[in-house]
């Protein structure tokens, strides 16, 4: 992880990124899937917490996606996929059990060629489960639901506070910009044909407004 000492980020922007988080988060509750998606991103706590679902008897096979990240190459310099794969097998998944994707590098792309990774090895997929980041569940379910309709969908990420997370990472200010890069995301994507619809309460998008005044916009697309 990377620590990076920035101003804190004051009480209001801190409630307002606690409402995001807790927005961006489904609580589904896990039961066993055909399948697994571990969706790649800077974060290892997905493939350990993929372990222990995995462990707990809730999959047979997981897919691991992601090429390296373009924004930060040096994080995992040979793709997300890979490293994911590797810090599993470190922490209990057994090889056999995993496939790896490693040409994604969008959400979209995740899923599509999950899928077709799972078809190609011959795996029928009629219940997924996506192990994400906490902040992503939300986009990569609504992304899950566009591009693979016919497939129930369960989403699963490390059980973890807001505040917890951010001093994991060290860094609060990015987090709340990927907080704010996510929600812009699913609310704009529907409009792109990337994504189903997902209801913004009026709450969550005060917060969103709110933050981008305030130049949470690091992560924003254009």
């Amino acid at each position: 992880m990377t620590h990076t000492h920035t101003r804190p980020i004051t009480d209001r922007q801190h409630r307002d990124a606690l409402t995001i988080w807790h927005y961006h988060q489904l609580n589904h509750e896990v039961q066993p899937c055909d399948a697994a998606i571990g969706l790649g991103s800077h974060d290892l706590g997905v493939p350990v917490h993929a372990a222990h679902l995995y462990q707990a008897g809730l999959f047979p096979t997981i897919v691991f996606t992601g090429a390296v990240n373009p924004t930060r190459p040096d994080h995992f310099p040979r793709g997300e996929a890979v490293h994911f794969r590797e810090h599993a097998i470190a922490t209990g998944i057994p090889d056999e059990a995993i496939l790896v994707e490693p040409h994604a590098t969008n959400t979209g792309q995740n899923i599509t060629l999950s899928r077709q990774a799972l078809q190609d090895a011959g795996i029928t997929v009629r219940t997924v489960m996506l192990i994400a980041m906490p902040y992503m569940q939300r986009r990569a379910y609504a992304t899950c639901r566009k591009l693979w309709p016919d497939v129930t969908v369960i989403c699963a990420s490390a059980p973890v506070t807001f505040d917890a997370y951010t001093t994991t990472i060290g860094d609060e200010r990015m987090v709340t910009d990927m907080l704010v890069g996510d929600l812009q995301r699913v609310i704009e994507y529907p409009h792109l044909g990337y994504a189903i619809e997902q209801d913004v309460p009026e709450a969550v998008h005060d917060a969103y407004t709110r933050l981008v005044a305030d130049g949470f916009d690091s992560r924003l697309i254009s």
